[in-house]
């Protein structure tokens, strides 16, 4: 079988060729370059729009209506760029986002 030129995940659990991690190697040494770059990871539950003055009302109880249902799919941003959707999940007393969709998007 031919090496692909993208790899994905299940690339790297059984190696490019399915032998096995011996054939990645070379290629997790190279991204460990990029291990410790900091990226910016927001999950987006829903936007609104409002005046200054509904602003300053806020407090704690308030209840301020987003523009999304309950159940639906939460956009999940990595620097400002739209990369998943997912959805919100409770982990012991936290909550987490687990990702249901990859957002493909070309280049340019």
């Amino acid at each position: 079988m031919p090496a692909k030129d993208n790899m994905g995940l299940d690339d790297f659990e059984q190696g490019r060729n399915g032998n096995g991690m011996d054939d990645i190697q070379p290629v997790v040494k190279d991204l460990e370059s990029v291990y410790d770059i900091p990226v910016q990871i927001s999950a987006v539950l829903g936007k609104t729009s409002m005046q200054v003055s509904s602003l300053l009302k806020i407090g704690r109880g308030s209840v301020v209506e987003l523009d999304r249902k309950v159940g639906e799919a939460i956009d999940i941003y990595v620097n400002n760029r739209l990369v998943a959707r997912g959805e919100v999940v409770v982990v012991e007393d936290r909550l987490g986002v687990t990702m249901t969709e990859i957002i493909k998007t070309d280049r340019s």
